[in-house]
C-alpha cells in the first residue's frame, strides 16, 4: 500500500475535520447543510424522491454525522431533528469526481473522520470538505486486494468486527479488507444478497437495494427476520399513505432532538457513548452518527414504551422499566444477555427507579426515587440498596455520570454537580442548563 488508510486520516487530522465538506466558507454550528450550494429542494422534490422505486448508487454518513443518499449527480442530506432533507449537486461538494459514484464511505479512526468516494477504480479521500493530497488513487493502491467498480463500501469498528473493518460489496461477493494489516478476505454471505449502498447507523448495518433496505450482521451476513423493509419509511421522511416517517411527523416533539420534551432516562457506557431515552425512541449523542432518533425496540430488542432509568456498569447495559429490568452487551450491538428482564427487586434490590447513575470505574450503583438517592453495591450478591439519602431536588427524570460529574436531568433542564460526594451535600440544587443546547448542540 503506497500511503496507507491510517497516514491518509492523519492527513484528516492536519487539515482539520472540523470543517464541512464543501470547499467553501465553514457554516456555524447548526446552521444550513455541509456542502455549499443547494439546488432547490421543495415539496414537489420529496414526493419525487418518495415515489421513486429505483435506489440510490451510494450512502454513508458524512463527516458530521448527517446521512448523505448518492443519486447521479446528486446527494440528497438528511440531518438530525426533523429538518427537510436537502438536495445538492455533487459537483459543488466534490468538484473534482466530475460524476456519479459507485460507493461511498466514512472511515474513523481515533476520533478523526475522512470521507472516500468511489468511482470505477479510482477512489478519493476528503477531510473537512478538501481531497487529501495523492487522491485520487486506484482503489486497489489504497485498499489491497480489492477491485474496482465496488457496489458498496461501509466501516466496520473493532467492537463489531474485532479490528478497525472496511466491508466493500461487489455483486454477490462481500471482501472484508483489515485496515491495520492491509488485509483482504473475501466472505460468502448468500442470506443477504447484493447491496447497491451500505450504512452504518447507531452500531447496526443496512444493506439497500431499491428502495428498501435490509440490516445484517457484519461477521456473519445473518438477515435478522422482518426485512427487506422500506427505505422510505425508516430513512427518508417521506409522509402519505405507506410512509409516514417519523422524524417530522409521527414522532413530534419526541423525535426532535431540539424539542424541550423531558427525556425519560439517560447514560454513559463503558466507551463514553451517551445514549438518551425519549418515549418509544433512542437517540445516541455520539457526533459521528449524528443524534438521530429510532424506534426503542428497533435498538435494544424487547424494549418498547419508554425508559424510566438506564445506567451501564462491567460492560452491560442497564435498561430499567417499570419494575423490570433488561440487560444488554455494551459495543456488541446491543446484544440482549439470556434470562432478562427479570424483577428489579431481585436484580438490584430496589422495587422503584426514576433514575440511576454509576461512574465510571466505580461498583456502586446510585438509584433515586422522589427526592432520595440509595447506593447499591454492584459486586454483592444479593444485591441490597442502603439507607435513602435526601438529595436537593423533589424529583428528577433521569441521571448519569461521567468523567465531567453528575447529571441529574428534569423537563428541558440538567443540573450538573462535579462528582457524587458534592451531590449528597449539596443544599441547593446546581444552576440548570439546558439539555438541548448542551447535549445536542442546539440553538437556545
Amino acid at each position: 500500500m503506497g500511503v496507507p488508510v491510517a497516514i491518509c486520516l492523519a492527513w484528516a487530522l492536519a487539515l482539520g475535520c472540523t470543517h464541512p465538506l464543501t470547499h467553501s466558507k465553514p457554516e456555524a454550528a447548526g446552521e444550513g447543510p455541509p456542502h455549499g450550494a443547494e439546488l432547490p429542494s421543495n415539496d414537489t422534490d420529496l414526493a419525487e424522491l418518495c415515489a421513486d422505486e429505483g435506489g440510490f448508487d451510494a450512502a454513508t454518513l458524512s463527516e458530521n454525522g448527517s446521512m448523505l443518499f448518492f443519486r447521479g449527480e446528486e446527494v440528497w442530506e438528511i440531518s438530525a431533528g426533523g429538518a427537510r432533507p436537502q438536495r445538492h449537486p455533487l459537483a459543488q461538494a466534490w468538484p473534482e469526481l466530475g460524476g456519479p459514484v459507485d460507493a461511498a464511505l466514512r472511515l474513523q479512526r481515533g476520533g478523526q473522520r475522512g470521507l472516500y468516494l468511489f468511482q470505477g477504480e479510482q477512489v478519493w479521500a476528503y477531510a473537512g470538505g478538501q481531497l487529501l493530497p495523492g487522491f485520487p488513487r486506484r482503489v486497489g493502491d489504497e485498499f489491497p486486494g480489492v477491485p474496482g467498480g465496488v457496489d458498496a463500501a461501509v466501516e466496520c469498528h473493532p467492537e463489531e468486527c474485532g479490528g478497525d473493518t472496511v466491508l466493500f460489496f461487489k455483486g454477490d461477493t462481500v471482501l472484508a479488507f483489515d485496515v491495520t494489516l492491509g488485509v483482504t478476505k473475501a466472505r460468502a454471505w448468500p442470506a443477504l444478497g447484493p447491496c447497491g449502498a451500505a450504512l452504518r447507523w447507531l452500531g447496526r448495518f443496512f444493506c439497500l437495494r431499491g428502495s428498501s433496505f435490509r440490516r445484517f450482521h457484519p461477521l456473519s451476513g445473518e438477515v435478522p427476520p422482518g426485512y427487506p423493509r422500506d427505505l422510505r419509511r425508516f430513512f427518508i421522511p417521506c409522509a402519505g399513505p405507506g410512509h409516514g416517517h417519523g422524524h417530522n411527523a409521527s414522532w413530534g416533539d419526541d423525535g426532535d432532538r431540539c424539542s424541550q420534551a423531558p427525556f425519560g432516562a439517560l447514560l454513559s457506557d463503558d466507551a463514553g457513548r451517551v445514549f438518551a431515552f425519549r418515549g418509544n425512541l433512542s437517540f445516541q449523542l455520539e457526533t459521528g452518527d449524528g443524534h438521530h432518533p429510532w424506534p426503542l425496540p428497533h435498538v435494544w430488542p424487547g424494549v418498547e414504551g419508554g425508559v424510566d432509568a438506564a445506567f451501564a456498569w462491567d460492560g452491560r447495559i442497564y435498561l430499567l422499566q417499570g419494575s423490570r429490568v433488561w440487560v444488554f452487551l455494551s459495543g456488541r450491538g446491543h446484544r440482549p444477555v439470556l434470562g432478562y428482564p427479570r424483577a428489579l427487586q431481585e436484580e438490584l434490590g430496589v422495587s422503584r427507579a426514576d433514575a440511576a447513575f454509576t461512574c465510571p470505574g466505580s461498583v456502586h450503583l446510585y438509584v433515586i426515587a422522589g427526592d432520595g438517592v440509595r447506593r447499591v453495591d454492584l459486586t454483592q450478591t444479593p444485591r441490597v440498596a442502603g439507607e435513602a439519602t435526601s438529595l436537593p431536588h423533589d424529583g428528577v427524570d433521569g441521571a448519569m455520570c461521567t468523567r465531567d460529574g453528575v447529571f441529574l436531568f428534569r423537563g428541558a433542564d440538567f443540573y450538573q454537580y462535579p462528582g457524587v460526594t458534592q451531590l449528597l451535600g449539596a443544599q441547593q440544587p446546581a444552576p440548570p442548563q439546558n439539555i438541548a443546547a448542551r447535549f445536542f448542540r442546539c440553538p437556545q
